[in-house]
């Protein structure tokens, strides 16, 4: 589930507090607090499946209440049911998966009744709600694809929510958008016929996912002279003192990746430093990071210290 982009920003992040810590914390001390914010993704995206289900709930709760109303009108007696008899949230409520991880996690929404009411409000004046609740027929499929659109249109732009998030946890601030993402990929690939069994992703798409971000984060500490001596040599135009801390931190995390992950090619681990630095340092921080990491691959190239290895990157050394 999680990428490699969200495994980057979170080793960056973690080697930011090992270097900035004014307590002294250990390697391990910060590495383990790296890992403990990449599970912490793992409960974002369970938590944003409660969501939905908490939605369907207040829904369920505006219906009873107008049906028990001393004079209800016609509406109130025979309301549209179709959100709350939605099969997309019905399959969420019995999910074994969710339900074992949330449990064990204690994670509710408990203590945010008015963001749910918030987003239910957004969501029951948005014109994706007024179609499917006037589509007379209800299938899977097309509750599936309603349930995508909310996702999509209302929750991932409901500001409140992301407030909400970042008061919970600071380690969910960089990384909301995303995991709504991964939500909706996992509704797409959800079958009827899974019923309670149906699976949903799993924290790394493989080991080597899992290693990443282990291996990133210890190489770009120990190699850290090495690494400073190269961006001195490449960037003699500079005063290195006055090199911004994170522009730095970039440079030699792209060193690391590009020398000890012979699987990732060159360009990719090129493209995703600058995209980072457009993000997380100064407005003309992608030109600097470019233009030096440019001329370190180029050296490393020439001297035969990149060495990749795979289909289709035999040879990009």
């Amino acid at each position: 589930m999680i990428s490699r982009r969200i495994l980057r920003i979170k080793v960056m992040q973690a080697l930011y507090a090992y270097y900035k810590n004014a307590g002294g914390a250990s390697m391990n001390d910060i590495e383990k607090e790296l890992h403990f914010s990449i599970n912490k993704t793992y409960d974002l995206y369970h938590y944003m499946f409660l969501l939905i289900i908490d939605v369907c709930n207040y829904a369920q709760k505006r219906i009873d209440i107008a049906r028990n109303k001393k004079l209800p009108s016609e509406q109130d007696l025979r309301p549209n049911t179709k959100f709350i008899d939605n099969g997309l949230i019905a399959q969420l409520r019995m999910n074994s998966q969710l339900l074992r991880y949330t449990e064990t996690k204690k994670l509710n929404w408990a203590n945010n009744p008015e963001l749910i009411k918030g987003i239910y409000d957004e969501m029951s004046a948005s014109d994706d709600y007024a179609e499917y609740m006037a589509d007379l027929n209800q299938s899977y499929q097309s509750d599936k694809n309603f349930i995508s659109k909310i996702y999509k249109n209302v929750i991932a732009n409901y500001e409140p929510l992301y407030h909400a998030l970042e008061e919970q946890s600071i380690f969910w601030n960089d990384e909301i958008e995303f995991v709504i993402g991964a939500v909706i990929k996992t509704i797409k690939k959800f079958k009827l016929p899974e019923a309670e069994n149906a699976q949903l992703l799993s924290l790394y798409k493989n080991d080597e996912d899992k290693e990443f971000s282990k291996v990133l984060f210890r190489k770009t500490i120990l190699k850290r002279d090495e690494y400073q001596q190269l961006i001195e040599k490449f960037s003699k135009n500079w005063d290195f003192e006055r090199i911004a801390f994170v522009d730095i931190l970039l440079i030699e995390m792209a060193i690391a990746e590009v020398l000890e992950f012979p699987s990732i090619p060159v360009k990719v681990t090129f493209n995703e430093y600058i995209e980072l630095s457009k993000y997380y340092s100064t407005n003309r921080s992608n030109i600097f990071i470019n233009g030096i990491l440019d001329k370190i691959f180029a050296h490393l190239k020439e001297t035969n210290q990149i060495k990749k290895q795979g289909r289709g990157l035999i040879g990009e050394e």
